[in-house]
């Protein structure tokens, strides 16, 4: 089912590219929204000020996940950062001014249609110090120990296999680097009929896993002092019950697991 879960969230996500070029803000049912908003100006961009948003010279709503992990992530100048399914951008933007001037921000995105947003975004911001790279999460285009961050915003459940993005993580970490996402997670065990629903694995549902499951990958990787907090739960229409968390992680200082 691989290949039919990475197609339904790349159209998905190239849908959203194509609907927030030419508005000024993500719609209603954007993946990882806030569900107590009532429409889409209110779930949009929830998770950052506008002093954050006019940093980096964007007005709208450019961020269709679950939180702002550039709070964890506490960077500082020089840091080399990178951020995982970086979509519209704004995570990178961020980030890239936060290490400003001698550090650099990347992110990687698998849709065409989300590259060239957020290139559109940097030109406008004007940061150079950032470059947005097309490849998957599973298999990032980077080499060992490259960076000393990795960010990600409510894109990490989108994967099937979770292990393997966790892996790739501590492989571009430098020793001692930090993981800093948010995610959703599973509160309560989702119905079968969720959990192998397609659109609802686009809609960052079904590809939910518990918190202690989410732990296991981690330390299997090699990662320490790991710290999953739950921001809130939300009910699934009588199906079960996730939640959007803040995750870190540090990875040791042995070679991470294989």
């Amino acid at each position: 089912m691989s290949g039919e879960i990475r197609e339904a969230v790349r159209q998905r996500y190239a849908g959203f590219a194509v609907q927030i070029s030419g508005s000024s803000c993500c719609d209603e049912s954007a993946c990882c929204s806030s569900p107590e908003a009532s429409d889409g100006n209110a779930a949009c961009g929830t998770a950052y000020s506008a002093a954050e948003l006019k940093e980096v010279g964007i007005d709208g709503g450019v961020s269709l996940g679950c939180g702002n992990p550039t709070l964890l992530a506490e960077l500082e100048p020089g840091q080399t950062v990178l951020d995982l399914g970086s979509g519209g951008g704004l995570d990178v933007l961020l980030s890239a001014r936060r290490v400003a001037p001698r550090g650099h921000a990347y992110g990687v995105d698998m849709t065409d249609e989300m590259l060239a947003l957020a290139r559109a975004n940097q030109k406008r911001s004007g940061i150079e110090n950032a470059t947005f790279l097309k490849g998957t999460i599973e298999e990032i285009p980077l080499p060992n120990e490259s960076v000393d961050v990795v960010i990600s915003n409510c894109v990490i459940n989108l994967a099937e296999d979770k292990g393997a993005v966790i892996r790739e993580a501590a492989r571009v970490l430098r020793p001692g680097g930090l993981f800093a996402v948010a995610d959703m997670v599973q509160i309560e065990e989702l119905a079968p009929e969720a959990k192998h629903a397609i659109d609802q694995w686009a809609g960052c549902v079904s590809g939910s896993i518990p918190a202690d499951e989410y732990r296991s990958h981690l330390e299997g990787a090699g990662f320490a002092d790991v710290k999953i907090d739950v921001q809130s739960e939300h009910e699934i229409e009588g199906q079960g019950r996730i939640g959007s968390a803040y995750i870190r992680a540090r990875r040791g200082s042995s070679e991470p697991s294989s």
